[in-house]
């Protein structure tokens, strides 16, 4: 699913990385503690979270995952955004709660794919 379409699907805001929308992901999480990010996190992630602070962006940045959607129409600093920006990242703000935007993006065809499970 490109960027462009999970903008349309969470009629979210573009905060930064807007010419980014043809970037593709391949699954989606839906975390604010970052250290399930960490334990759960692979390739190609969409990271949905309601987390706004800079320790969201260094492990997304970490991670290598691209494309942050912050809910609950939550909005970075300018801080946050310019360490995205530096990143190469786009983060985007929907006013869906974390229930809500997961569960459209799901419905729309994104899955875990890239989770790996732990036991």
């Amino acid at each position: 699913m490109t960027v462009g379409k999970i903008v349309e699907i969470l009629d979210a805001r573009i905060v930064t990385g807007g010419d980014s929308l043809d970037f593709e992901v391949g699954a989606a999480c839906g975390a604010d503690l970052m250290s399930d990010v960490m334990a759960f996190v692979k390739d190609r992630v969409v990271l949905l979270t309601g987390l706004v602070n800079p320790k969201s962006i260094r492990t997304a940045d970490l991670l290598d995952i691209r494309v942050v959607v912050f809910v609950r129409g939550k909005t970075p600093s300018e801080d946050m955004v310019a360490m995205a920006r530096d990143n190469g990242m786009v983060l985007l703000s929907t006013k869906y709660s974390m229930f809500l935007a997961c569960g459209r993006l799901y419905e729309a065809g994104l899955r875990a794919g890239g989770v790996r499970e732990i036991s």
